[in-house]
């Protein structure tokens, strides 16, 4: 549905560049949005790679099962109903490091799998209350490294592109602990309600 209305959005302005006389102001703006989109992506696409390689080397080195172990009990207690050894475990503790470090993308896999592990589990397509917890969780998306916002901060030659990184340990906090915090509350209200 999203992409009919980029399509009509589209549409619409090219019409009215036409019927305005502009259209040649469009045919310039989509050549230089090209040029720039492709600028923007091999600049963002190397910052990718290079977080992607530095999980490569903490996996290599153990960090990441470290890491696990240490999220683990955390872990356990944000998600209660799930069997502490189940392989689910494993891709929902993957998928907040890799978030941690600003990776969505390679968090999104990951993420993936995560939820359908939960389904299988619940063995319903009704979503449970790990899978909203997950989902709150993964949409607050707590970073330490905003890798992508750095990328970008670079691309457009900022003089400081990684001072953003305290404001976004901060702010991605503060959105992850108010989320788990109205999720707790609505799933204890949920539960108040079934007695």
């Amino acid at each position: 549905m999203v992409h009919l209305i980029w399509a009509g959005m589209a549409c619409i302005g090219i019409l009215y560049a036409l019927f305005n006389g502009t259209i040649e102001e469009v045919n310039t703006a989509i050549f230089e949005s090209a040029q720039e989109a492709i600028q923007l992506i091999i600049g963002l696409t190397s910052i990718l790679i290079f977080w992607l390689g530095m999980m490569k080397i903490a996996e290599a080195a153990n960090i990441l099962k470290r890491l696990s172990a240490f999220f683990k009990p955390l872990i356990c207690r944000l998600f209660p109903e799930l069997p502490k050894d189940h392989p689910v475990m494993g891709y929902i503790t993957s998928n907040f490091i890799a978030n941690l470090f600003g990776l969505g993308n390679a968090a999104t896999p990951l993420g993936l799998k995560a939820m359908k592990e939960m389904r299988d589990l619940a063995n319903s397509d009704k979503a449970t209350r790990s899978m909203i917890t997950f989902l709150v969780i993964n949409t607050s998306s707590l970073t330490l490294i905003p890798t992508t916002v750095i990328a970008l901060r670079s691309q457009y030659l900022s003089n400081a592109p990684t001072e953003i990184v305290v404001t976004a340990i901060i702010a991605s906090s503060i959105s992850t602990l108010i989320g788990i915090l109205v999720d707790r509350i609505y799933y204890y209200k949920r539960e108040r309600k079934k007695k």
